[in-house]
């Protein structure tokens, strides 16, 4: 049986969008759609409900998942879609829910133009731990981006990346170019020409990160519009810039173990906060 696209939603305008892309993403794969709502979820903007118009405190569960189901049947008829009330921590819900699903699909919250660039504990939660794709939808949709390439940032795993072989994926489904990102860094204080203490010149660097972006991209199909790029600094700031007419951005999870528990790297944190467009999550094997 396929696995289906789950889409976490709260009554919210941004989990009724994350219903828009995740109804997308099911129809493209052809499996189903399972929407969840984990009802000790604070109901901070119900009466954002498409086509209701209620107090919130009037706002009902079932009110919440009916209505995001009927917004998904609306946009893609064809699909299957399944809904369902859980009484429990939209945490624990939404990651229990990823190991039965080819993708989680979440809304970001926040009101204001400050707090519309920050990430939702639950998403960035959920992104941290889950076992499959998590894709986060940043922004309302109007942006120029909306339609735009597939970006996926290349990091050391190379060919092994399962984040390449996603966007790869993601890009051959929305019929998108992809674009694969490898940020270089020279060392501190090295002009493009001077010569290292190794012997090398320091545009060597550049060299290297083009060389991996190829060896990284060895296998992508023939059919898919493929282009490549290097540009120098944090891999944080490359892809951030990279994401400003991009129609999804997707990054590897390498997770980490600190003091707060498991943790996204720095640069999956850092896109998910402030990407221009939706954040694709995609967990790299240990």
């Amino acid at each position: 049986m396929a696995l289906p696209v789950v889409v976490g939603v709260d009554g919210s305008e941004p989990g009724l969008r994350a219903v828009d892309r995740a109804a997308d993403e099911a129809a493209l794969r052809a499996v189903p759609l399972r929407v969840v709502y984990a009802s000790l979820w604070e109901r901070y903007e119900g009466t954002a409900l498409a086509g209701e118009h209620k107090p919130a405190e009037e706002v009902r569960a079932d009110d919440i998942v009916a209505v995001a189901a009927r917004r998904a049947r609306e946009r893609r008829p064809e699909l299957k879609v399944s809904a369902e009330v859980v009484a429990e921590e939209p945490e624990y819900v939404l990651v229990r829910e990823g190991r039965n699903a080819c993708a989680l699909v979440l809304g970001t919250r926040g009101r204001g133009s400050v707090l519309e660039m920050l990430l939702g504990s639950v998403s960035l939660t959920v992104a941290a731990h889950a076992h499959c794709p998590v894709i986060v939808v940043r922004g309302d949709g109007s942006g120029a981006g909306r339609h735009g390439p597939v970006v996926v940032g290349v990091g050391a795993q190379g060919k092994d990346s399962a984040a390449v072989r996603f966007a790869v994926r993601e890009a051959r489904l929305h019929g998108a170019p992809l674009v694969a990102v490898r940020a270089w860094r020279r060392p501190a204080e090295q002009g493009v020409d001077h010569l290292l203490p190794t012997g090398e010149p320091a545009h060597r660097y550049e060299e290297r990160a083009a060389e991996a972006l190829e060896a990284a991209l060895a296998d992508v199909p023939a059919d898919v519009e493929l282009r490549r790029r290097t540009a120098e600094g944090p891999a944080r700031d490359v892809l951030l810039d990279a994401s400003r007419d991009a129609g999804l951005l997707v990054v590897g999870a390498r997770r980490t173990h600190g003091h707060l528990g498991l943790q996204l790297g720095r640069v999956a944190h850092g896109v998910l906060h402030r990407a221009d467009c939706p954040v694709a999550v995609v967990p790299e094997p240990e």
